[in-house]
């Protein structure tokens, strides 16, 4: 530990360093886990004291962007200030680490750029044209993306204000003990598993979360649920639904089960029921950026999902 350590924030300290990162860029790298102190994840406040050992993952710099790529998209909304997509399950919405191809923003290129429109905003850089908001990889459902740069400010403080509504459809392992309910749990990073976040109130990233349910149908070993998240949290629907007992269906993260196989309802041997995690962005209502009119844009539930909750009605 060099002497001009001993003493300094953690963050402060890396980014003397690391002079081509920024304080907050490397705050941000350390609240993703990047970051650990005597083999202990670190907090960027983390005081250095003598003798302790530093561990650091410099995150791999983005790249210019995303290539175009021709991938059908549905479009459920498109004009010259946004667009909506159904996303399909299994689709990551922007370039990152081990996902530089097959992206959303790569196919939204193809299809956007092209019709003389100007093609995304570039307010979230180079990786993440046009994109607002996000869903997981294997999420499908309505995202809105932005043209404009103006189009990108006024639909992102939408979603920074909440008056974005979000409703989400979701398969649970079990059942909610009450027929409708609201969730109130903090969310923030896993104390130990980098690629999870956890209901904790003891952390830096720690963010107030609040999501309320409705349980549409119940088939005893399984449930589906109406979910509204209130705050957008990280794997919010994904944590809480977790933490009352009822994890999303083939959710390999927080179910411990990435496969739903026929047995799971008692049926006879077969292919797979479904093999990704049941949550779907039914629908999402919120001003359109330009002429203010409320948009009620909807995804149909997509044939995996729809053939499980068919199994379970028949079995």
């Amino acid at each position: 530990m060099a002497d001009d350590a001993v003493g300094a924030r953690l963050d402060a300290w890396l980014a003397r360093l690391l002079p081509a990162s920024s304080r907050s860029a490397i705050a941000r790298a350390i609240d993703a886990g990047a970051a650990r102190v005597d083999g202990v994840q670190a907090r960027p406040s983390m005081v250095l004291k003598v003798g302790v050992v530093v561990t650091f993952t410099v995150p791999e710099p983005p790249r210019s962007g995303p290539e175009a790529e021709e991938i059908p998209l549905v479009f459920i909304h498109r004009d010259d200030d946004m667009a909506a997509v159904d996303k399909p399950a299994g689709m990551v919405v922007h370039p990152a680490k081990g996902n530089w191809r097959g992206t959303l923003a790569g196919a939204l290129r193809w299809h956007l750029e092209r019709d003389g429109v100007g093609g995304l905003s570039t307010t979230g850089g180079p990786t993440r044209p046009g994109i607002v908001h996000r869903l997981d990889r294997d999420t499908s459902g309505v995202i809105v993306v932005a043209r404009t740069e103006e189009a990108h400010q006024r639909l992102a403080k939408q979603f920074e204000q909440r008056t974005v509504a979000k409703t989400y459809l979701a398969v649970v392992q079990g059942e909610p003990r009450f027929d409708r309910d609201e969730i109130d749990l903090p969310i923030g990073i896993h104390p130990y598993q980098r690629e999870k976040m956890a209901v904790r109130t003891d952390h830096s990233t720690s963010r107030p979360a609040v999501t309320r349910y409705e349980v549409v149908e119940r088939f005893g070993r399984m449930a589906l649920v109406r979910v509204a998240p209130r705050t957008g949290r990280t794997h919010q629907i994904r944590v809480h639904l977790a933490a009352i007992g009822c994890p999303v269906l083939g959710d390999v993260l927080y179910s411990g089960r990435g496969t739903i196989e026929p047995a799971f309802l008692g049926l006879p041997p077969g292919p797979p029921l479904l093999s990704r995690q049941a949550l779907h962005a039914a629908r999402l209502e919120l001003d359109h950026p330009r002429s203010g009119v409320r948009l009620d844009l909807a995804a149909p539930l997509p044939a995996d999902i729809a053939g499980l909750l068919a199994a379970a009605r028949q079995s």
